[in-house]
């Protein structure tokens, strides 16, 4: 009888996390806060020096680097912003590195790893090493994160192991909402 009521116990936990999971999924950066994010706004950058290798069609940017596209933030110590002439002489920004730590935060979620790409061309977020992102109380950490600024999916894998601090696997921790007639019997 008590195996029964484990196996029945660990099947509404399994149930519950996935619905859980599940919600945050369609939360997660990407989906809720940056699906539709416009990728044609301009980005504003601010830093303590900035470096032009006009040959190279870059510019890099160092020391509290903070760049702005609409409502979402890219912040870390380094950036290097490939860019592209155009006809007309416009310049257009291809692509953003950060190094040395980034953080992106759209209005209701923050993302940090160790290296971020923004890909203007593929509207694309990666960020590479100890990735953690965060939605509330929800939290999901892994070694790469892919966010596509089209569809609004954000996917985090894993990597090898002892390359982050979730030992190679992707870890969630997810807050589950509490029912009113759980509530209305505890009173």
């Amino acid at each position: 009888m008590m195996a029964m009521f484990r196996k029945f116990a660990f099947a509404i936990a399994a149930s519950a996390a996935v619905a859980a999971f599940a919600q945050t999924q369609t939360q997660a950066p990407g989906v809720s806060a940056l699906k539709g994010h416009n990728t044609n706004a301009p980005v504003d950058v601010s830093a303590d020096r900035i470096e032009v290798q006009d040959r190279a069609d870059r510019a890099i940017f160092t020391g509290n680097v903070h760049a702005t596209q609409t409502d979402m933030t890219l912040d870390t110590p380094r950036l290097t912003v490939a860019y592209s002439n155009a006809a007309g002489g416009k310049t257009q920004i291809q692509r953003l590195d950060a190094a040395g730590g980034v953080t992106v935060k759209s209005p209701t979620e923050t993302a940090k790893g160790d290296f971020g790409i923004y890909d203007l061309d593929r509207k694309l977020i990666t960020l590479i090493g100890n990735v953690q992102l965060n939605q509330e109380q929800n939290q999901v950490n892994g070694s790469r994160l892919v966010i596509d600024l089209d569809s609004g999916r954000a996917v985090v894998d894993g990597g090898p192991p002892g390359v982050n601090s979730s030992g190679g696997r992707v870890t969630g921790h997810f807050t589950v909402p509490q029912r009113q007639q759980q509530q209305q019997q505890k009173q």
